[in-house]
């Protein structure tokens, strides 16, 4: 398996079509780990603090800043 330094130079090295079609792919790539790892940490009960300020929160009005 590359490490982490071939990766970045052969980054480095794509022409810039492929440069941007790494990009597009990087993106979607990147945003269905940052979902996996929201739901498992959902589903592990880690997100239940953050769950229960907003349900505290509903219906009240919205602070502002100073």
């Amino acid at each position: 398996m590359p490490d982490v330094k071939a990766i970045e130079e052969a980054v480095q090295a794509l022409p810039p079509a492929n440069l941007a079609a790494f990009r597009r792919w990087f993106v979607e790539f990147d945003a269905g780990v940052r979902d996996s790892q929201t739901e498992s940490d959902a589903l592990a009960g880690r997100l239940d603090v953050w769950l229960a300020k907003a349900e505290a929160d509903r219906g009240k009005p919205p602070t502002r800043a100073l």
